[in-house]
């Protein structure tokens, strides 16, 4: 079991990152979906993979578009841009990175091997 929240760290971080910036942004709605989501972990079904797989990417999708805001409101006013362009780009590698960890045999031993209805504490 501990094994398996090993491996799950890198999606823990990831989901705190996008609700710390839904919350900087004042998106109360996405910063509260980012972590509701957190507890379905512990449901052993494959459409739980699926579903965090794809909320992961469209974090991803929001850090590029963080990225692209930011680097032209920068530009716009002559600011450097290169450095916050380098530090979101790594955290959007993470967020997407992040979506490969279910590839993992530990994990896909507990996500597509479950049996009907079990439900693990994690």
């Amino acid at each position: 079991m501990w094994m398996v929240l090993v491996w799950l760290i890198p999606v823990f971080m990831s989901l705190l990152l996008l609700a710390a910036h839904f919350l900087r942004y004042g998106n109360i709605l996405f910063m509260a979906l980012s972590l509701l989501v957190i507890p379905l972990l512990a449901i052993r079904k494959k459409w739980v993979v699926l579903l965090f797989r794809i909320l992961l990417f469209l974090g991803t999708i929001e850090w590029v578009r963080t990225i692209w805001t930011l680097a032209a409101i920068r530009m716009e006013f002559g600011k450097p841009y290169l450095r916050m362009a380098i530090i979101l780009g790594g955290v959007a590698l993470f967020t997407v990175l992040s979506v490969f960890v279910f590839n993992s045999r530990r994990l896909r031993n507990r996500f597509y091997e479950a049996k009907d209805n079990e439900i693990e504490r994690v």
